[in-house]
């Protein structure tokens, strides 16, 4: 019997996990050390299975009957992290503290989740892009680590891909309920499943609903048809945004790893999938979620993206959709990559007034059976407020209603308002809003239409002015190039990550409001009126969920074209080549804060650039030893580096806040009156042989930023050479607790390369540090 679930199709939906009602008794994921296992097992999974049997013997609290019901392995790790997750009680907790080999524990938790154009908004089009350069990714192995997959769906046919799997390749397609074996083919070469820590963690689940690779939700299917989908000719969302749908990297091959449930979605779980993607060969990881509150040590997909590095697996991660609040973003990790979520150049529908003139708005209205033509424009004081049904309910059938813009008085009054004319059956309706949680996030239930403030002037004085005036509303019309574009979107997460501040996040944006990709269709993806529910094979969805596999693409397009880049070189070229301006070559904007440019605690270096990032100039690499010499520095004991890192061969030798990043972040205290931050950064060049940068500073405000040197000369291709950076913040910052920000750009004789850093002045109580 399917359980009775809501999930929310917009953004973050939050998965709560009720543990067992013995209040002694939780799942745990337990960390274990490698060189504590016992020669007498042959396997890692020998050795855990004993070490949890022999918690019997040493446990005298529980009978037999109650020992069997309430213990229990979960899953064993040896990849990702090495350990195992187990259902245990606090005395067999502190039990198993005492046993050799064990390095932590702690108690299994909950995770948020947070197209036909967008491939062109990013220039991937161009002849001599990356696109072309990848052989459009060709062979690279993408896992999505999601809710699943829709097998049918025409995005992962595998029309066009070579027939032949690559050997690195060791993983396979899992049967399950409603998934065969049959349903993966050339294009998705994997599917798997795991839910042990949410049967686990939850003795009321009797039964999984869907017990397979199979996607009921909707989110894995977008997600994985956006990194890699094949080629769809006709896709759209009822006549909307219609064109030839692919992913980022149309001929990479995808491999599905399904973690939520509508069960639940737990660390035990995203634990297994990613060490399981590791073992299986993929080149790329894409998690479009994350866990919120959880420093490195306890962040499952902290210590399986550590892993996943070290084997030169790039990971790619969401920021979250907690915003615009600073010091929301979760996965600030810093060896993998952070994706802040922007808008699209892209909108749809026309109100058309009978005057002849054409306004631009904004409609998802999903049906061209309903005809809202040269009907009369109503505006008047009783009606126009749209708040009384009694009052619309009067005009059905009978004209366009231009209502009122309230939004001062009210935010959120044009939600109010598009519901009640749903609720009416008003035949049209215009709204006039530009609150970016309806044109990001809403939905349209009636033939309405949204236009901007600044257009509705010219409404009203037409309606007014005439005696009989009429309108008409335009459906299923797209327009692109709309400026400005992109614009960090509002309800990104901003950083810097509340538990690792020191690392400037989120690293880039990437389109995330109203991507266009498969979907499922058993579940709705409109609604006309009250009660009539529509599906579709493509769906818009926004959240940075969505911005994470546009950026899992490019890597993957990246890691074809320089297939010994290591992640943290292809994350330096993703992050130096961004694009700091939208289409009108103005800053981006923040949607949240309109009359503002957006700091890059929103937008990171800015907009993702796949053809720069091709060629990058200079790169910024790191050693998986850099990563622990910052957590060395920031004095994280060693059984904390233990759990992330899984081996005891890295050292504290050398401790260091200056990991080589390709950015800068400098949090000051309010309670010193000057501060100077120093950083070491070194560079490797990757251009085609001898080279000359010079540095140019854009400066924070308030601040004196200096290098040295400021020239960088090259004599050969893969040389590295050494600057330093000082940031010196002045007292007015501190007075006025701002947050500043500028530039460090290394720009190449002959204009060649320009190698851009953002850097960010901030005060500590932004994150509550």
């Amino acid at each position: 019997m399917k359980p009775n679930f809501v999930f929310s199709l917009l953004i973050t939906p939050l998965f709560l996990l009720t543990l067992h009602s013995n209040a002694n008794t939780a799942t745990y994921i337990i960390h274990m050390n490698k060189s504590f296992s016992p020669k007498v097992f042959t396997t890692h999974h020998e050795w855990f299975k004993s070490t949890i049997n022999s918690l019997k013997s040493k446990t005298l609290l529980l009978d037999d009957h109650d020992y069997q019901s309430h213990k229990k392995l979960v899953y064993t790790y040896d990849n990702a992290m090495y350990g195992f997750s187990a259902v245990l009680s606090s005395n067999e907790l502190e039990t198993l503290n005492n046993i050799d080999g064990f390095v932590a524990a702690y108690q299994d938790r909950t995770a948020t989740i947070d197209t036909t154009h967008t491939f062109e908004f990013l220039s991937l089009d161009s002849p001599s892009g990356l696109w072309h350069a990848s052989n459009f990714g060709d062979d690279i192995i993408v896992g999505v680590i999601d809710s699943g997959v829709w097998p049918e769906s025409q995005s992962f046919k595998d029309h066009g891909m070579t027939k032949k799997i690559p050997n690195k390749w060791k993983g396979t397609c899992e049967s399950g309920q409603e998934f065969n074996t049959s349903m993966c083919n050339f294009k998705l070469i994997g599917a798997r499943y795991f839910n042990k820590g949410v049967i686990a963690s939850n003795p009321n689940v009797t039964s999984i609903y869907m017990n397979s690779a199979r996607d009921i939700v909707g989110h894995g299917t977008h997600t994985s048809s956006t990194v890699a989908g094949n080629y769809v000719n006709g896709a759209s969302y009822f006549g909307y945004a219609k064109g030839v749908a692919r992913g980022i990297a149309p001929k990479a091959r995808l491999a599905m790893y399904k973690v939520i449930w509508e069960e639940g979605l737990l660390a035990s779980d995203v634990l297994a999938g990613m060490d399981q993607a590791i073992i299986d060969g993929v080149d790329v990881i894409s998690i479009s979620m994350g866990f919120d509150d959880a420093p490195l040590y306890e962040d499952p997909i902290a210590i399986a993206s550590f892993a996943a590095m070290e084997k030169g697996i790039v990971v790619s991660s969401s920021a979250g959709n907690a915003g615009p609040d600073l010091g929301t973003l979760h996965n600030g990790i810093p060896w993998l990559i952070t994706v802040a979520a922007g808008t699209v150049d892209r909108t749809f529908g026309t109100l058309v007034l009978g005057n002849g003139q054409n306004i631009i708005g904004w409609t998802l209205f999903p049906s061209n059976a309903t005809i809202v033509e040269n009907l009369p424009l109503v505006h008047n004081n009783t009606l126009s407020s749209c708040n009384s049904m009694k009052l619309l309910s009067q005009l059905y059938k009978q004209a366009i209603i231009l209502c009122d813009d309230d939004s001062i008085s009210n935010p959120r009054s044009v939600f109010d308002q598009i519901n009640l004319v749903a609720e009416t059956g008003v035949l049209g309706a215009i709204f006039v809003s530009d609150n970016p949680d309806l044109i990001d996030l809403g939905n349209v239930y009636s033939p309405i239409i949204v236009i901007k403030p600044k257009d509705a002037q010219s409404v009203i004085k037409y309606a007014k002015s005439n005696k009989n005036p009429t309108a008409s509303i335009k459906f299923q019309q797209t327009f692109v190039g709309i400026n400005p574009a992109p614009a960090a979107a509002h309800y990104s997460s901003r950083g810097p990550s509340h538990y690792f501040p020191w690392i400037l996040k989120p690293d880039i944006m990437a389109p995330g409001s109203r991507v266009l990709a498969a979907y499922i269709p058993t579940k709705p993806s409109a609604r006309i009126g009250t009660n009539v529910f529509l599906s579709n094979d493509y769906n818009f969805m926004s959240g940075t969920s969505m911005a994470c596999p546009h950026a899992s693409g490019v890597a993957a397009l990246l890691k074809s074209t320089h297939p010994k880049w290591s992640a943290a070189a292809i994350r330096s070229a993703l992050v130096t080549t961004a694009n700091p301006m939208d289409n009108t070559q103005n800053p981006i904007r923040d949607n949240a804060y309109p009359s503002q440019y957006a700091s890059p605690l929103a937008i990171g270096a800015g907009e993702i650039d796949p053809n720069r990032a091709m060629n990058p100039g200079l790169i910024y690499d790191a050693t998986p030893q850099d990563y622990v010499n910052l957590l060395c520095a920031l004095k994280y004991t060693k059984t904390q580096i233990l759990t992330i890192t899984r081996s005891s061969s890295y050292d504290c030798e050398n401790p260091s806040f200056d990991l080589n990043y390709p950015s800068f972040i400098a949090l000051y205290s309010n309670k010193t009156t000057s501060m100077v931050h120093k950083f070491k950064r070194t560079v490797t060049n990757v251009g085609n042989g001898a080279a000359t940068y010079k540095a140019k500073v854009i400066q924070p405000k308030g601040c004196v930023v200096t290098v040295s040197p400021d020239i960088l000369d090259f004599s050969y291709r893969n040389e590295k050479q050494s600057y330093y950076i000082n940031i010196n913040i002045k007292y007015v910052v501190y007075k006025k607790k701002r947050v500043s920000f500028g530039d460090l750009v290394w720009i190449e004789d002959g204009g060649t390369h320009t190698v851009r850093s953002p850097i960010v002045v901030a005060p500590r109580g932004i994150i509550g540090f």
